[in-house]
């Protein structure tokens, strides 16, 4: 129902991947993924696979509708009454569409977008922006996009504090991994910005915690798409391989690897890329080839971050 107390009101509209909600949400969810065209049996049964190793189905729903409440409460601590957060995914219902038609009914006349990602990429935040501009603009409703929080002093604490505590427990040999999704090479020959961005956050949380630049940490890519076409690299997976070929050679012994954090900080909620192809895919490649392992925790809901988001909204 329109409401003429929204039109002097904020919408924000928290904008994330999405996942199936149910196991019959699956076949849709990859479809949609595949621009309109269903997997293959092979396939589906192969992503069906994944969720069934980590317990069933990937806990984003519940973990995404956790960081939209934790940010309405920080929004309505630092001004009240004037912000509404509204949940649009990309792919799962409710759709950025939806969210924004949503928005329209309640009579709201600004919008703010905000991804869950902190790292700009035409690809992913540019397309979710879009998206929603493009919703929004048969309603007349302004759309201010929030494009990169790649810098944000809380993020990178929120890493720092965690790789300290987790690199007090590993060999100390241990080499820090800097992961974020790949894209396809082709985004990044027309000049998006997307390795800057992720190697930002590195240098900033590397800096911080007293990491030398590359003979203790790294950046490298994870859960390229099954496509012809070239990603971003190296695979994490590579990064592995090379760092346990150089413990087994003969390399100087002050140059050899015995563990591996990763800092997957292109992603701030547990999900399937991070639960299986790191938690267990990442982490049975290292250990079969005689290294520690450990990744850093995800933001999720986390109270110091949430309430940096909500700043940044409040004074966009």
């Amino acid at each position: 129902m329109r409401t003429a107390s929204n039109e002097h009101r904020t919408a924000v509209v928290l904008m994330a991947y999405g996942t199936p909600r149910t196991k019959d949400e699956i076949l849709p969810y990859y479809t949609d993924i595949r621009r309109g065209r269903p997997p293959t049996p092979e396939l589906l049964e192969e992503l069906t696979a994944r969720y069934e190793a980590i317990g069933g189905l990937s806990p984003l729903k519940q973990l995404t509708e956790a960081q939209r409440d934790a940010l309405q409460r920080e929004l309505d601590a630092l001004s009240p009454g004037t912000h509404e957060v509204f949940l649009g995914l990309k792919h799962a219902t409710p759709f950025v569409e939806e969210a924004v038609a949503e928005v329209a009914e309640r009579g709201f006349r600004r919008i703010v977008g905000l991804v869950l990602a902190p790292h700009y990429s035409s690809y992913s935040i540019g397309q979710y922006i879009g998206r929603a501009r493009e919703a929004a603009a048969p309603h007349g409703i302004e759309v201010t996009g929030i494009d990169s929080w790649a810098r944000e002093d809380a993020f990178v604490d929120f890493l720092v504090d965690d790789m300290r505590a987790r690199l007090a427990t590993m060999p100390e040999r241990t080499k820090v991994l800097f992961t974020a999704h790949s894209l396809p090479q082709r985004i990044i020959d027309g000049g998006d910005p997307y390795p800057d961005e992720l190697r930002a956050t590195a240098e900033l949380v590397a800096e911080r915690t007293g990491l030398s630049r590359w003979s203790q940490w790294s950046i490298a890519w994870q859960s390229a798409g099954r496509t012809p076409e070239p990603w971003i690299g190296p695979d994490i997976l590579e990064v592995i391989d090379q760092l346990a070929a150089g413990r087994a050679s003969d390399r100087d012994e002050d140059e050899r690897v015995d563990g591996v954090l990763v800092c997957a900080c292109g992603f701030v909620a547990d999900h399937l890329e991070v639960l299986y192809d790191l938690d267990l895919e990442a982490a049975a490649h290292a250990r079969d080839r005689g290294l520690v392992f450990d990744r850093t925790a995800c933001v999720n809901d986390n109270a110091a971050v949430m309430g940096a988001l909500a700043r940044r909204v409040v004074a966009t």
